[in-house]
């Protein structure tokens, strides 16, 4: 039997979206409800003209709705299995799951997986999850024992860190901790080179696996080169560019990450050189480096999570971008991202065209890079195309 569900009505125009399957409903779009749901609540959207749309879980905020399914069908334990089966399904197939040079991957990616909202990232027999829909964490205990029933021996703990993750006005109290099992952070491997992840105390899930076939690419470029990884984090672009460069830096503002940098180099060239880690403000570094370097790495954090911010951060990329052509040698080769969801694959572009117009510099893109498969964009959500990178020749 279906529970009953708060029915959303949505303004007259406003069903576009979903007829196009797009899984966010916006709260400007809606008319009428039976009553306000509570944070986490399962919802029916029907158009103005009173014909089923799609269901979900109702959120307060912006995005009013995620939406589950655009068949009028339960939301319980069938379809998270049915979802979180189809998620790993895929993982086979781009070898991830049985591999024994890679044994960490993004497992479920939200929207990319029809699980809006819920992030699970693998790690060498650790599935760490992040919430950002109520709905689907009040489902976390379900979703844990999916987790095992699915993933078998493979999988030996669920730690759950939606602690930062959730929506502040949600009348809840989410404490990171263990779902299942115990454990501490350990290591793990990715193209046979071995990291550290703290996925307790560190940023994200504990590890940036959405730049693994970035850092790959990036290994190419390092011979003889003398490479300069801004916002290092723990070292994962200077571990690859070790296997051929002359030198390596990773600055971070974060002394905790250096000092993770600093042994995932010497985990993978122990007794190494070539590594020093540098714990200083990206923009106050690359003011002082004259051109000492023909690869840079410029990864920073989202520069802007809401639209209200997007100047400000599209004249950060801007500043950044600048300052590295300026800064690096003829010839030299710069690996340059943007993981904030609202700066748009053009406007990324847009931003370093204007830098290195003001440099007066020859400037080529080799390169337009995104996101690993393990991290699928849902063809009815652009915005699941978070990660925007290019890597340039600069004479």
């Amino acid at each position: 039997m279906m529970l009953h569900r708060v029915k959303i009505i949505l303004k007259s125009g406003k069903d576009q979206s979903l007829h196009r399957y797009h899984p966010w409903v916006f709260s400007g779009a809606i008319k009428k409800m039976d009553r306000v749901p509570v944070e986490g609540e399962q919802v029916e959207l029907y158009d103005n003209k009173d014909n089923f749309l799609a269901v979900g879980y109702y959120q307060t905020g912006s995005i009013a709705v995620r939406v589950m399914d655009f068949v009028n069908r339960p939301i319980d334990e069938s379809l998270f299995r049915e979802r979180i089966e189809a998620a790993l399904l895929l993982r086979k197939k781009l070898d991830l799951t049985n591999n024994h040079a890679t044994n960490v991957y993004r497992l479920i990616h939200g929207e990319g997986d029809g699980l809006p909202g819920l992030i699970v990232d693998f790690y060498n027999g650790v599935a760490v999850t992040q919430y950002y829909s109520v709905g689907l964490y009040n489902n976390r205990e379900i979703i844990a024992s999916l987790l095992h029933e699915i993933l078998g021996k493979r999988l030996e703990s669920v730690y759950d860190k939606s602690e930062s993750t959730l929506p502040q006005k949600a009348d809840i109290s989410p404490e990171n901790g263990y779902l299942t099992g115990t454990g501490e952070p350990g290591i793990v491997k990715e193209y046979g080179y071995r990291f550290k992840v703290d996925w307790i105390n560190g940023q994200k899930t504990g590890f940036f696996i959405d730049q693994r076939e970035n850092r790959k690419l990036l290994q190419n470029y390092s011979s003889e080169r003398r490479v300069l990884n801004m916002f290092g984090y723990t070292g994962g672009f200077s571990v690859y560019a070790m296997k051929n460069a002359s030198l390596v830096h990773t600055v971070d503002v974060s002394s905790r990450a250096v000092k993770l940098a600093n042994e995932n180099a010497d985990l993978n060239f122990p007794g190494d050189n070539r590594h020093q880690g540098v714990v200083k403000d990206a923009f106050k570094f690359l003011e002082d480096t004259g051109d000492e370097y023909d690869l840079i790495i410029l990864d920073p954090p989202a520069f802007a999570k809401r639209n209200n911010v997007l100047h400000n951060a599209l004249q950060g990329y801007k500043r950044l971008n600048l300052k590295a052509i300026e800064q690096i040698k003829p010839g030299g080769i710069i690996f340059t991202f943007s993981c904030s969801q609202v700066v748009s694959r053009d406007n990324f572009r847009k931003s370093v065209f204007v830098a290195a117009a003001n440099t007066g510099r020859r400037v080529r893109i080799l390169h337009q890079l995104s996101q690993p498969p393990d991290h699928p964009v849902n063809i009815y959500h652009p915005e699941s195309e978070y990660l925007k990178g290019l890597v340039l020749y600069v004479e």
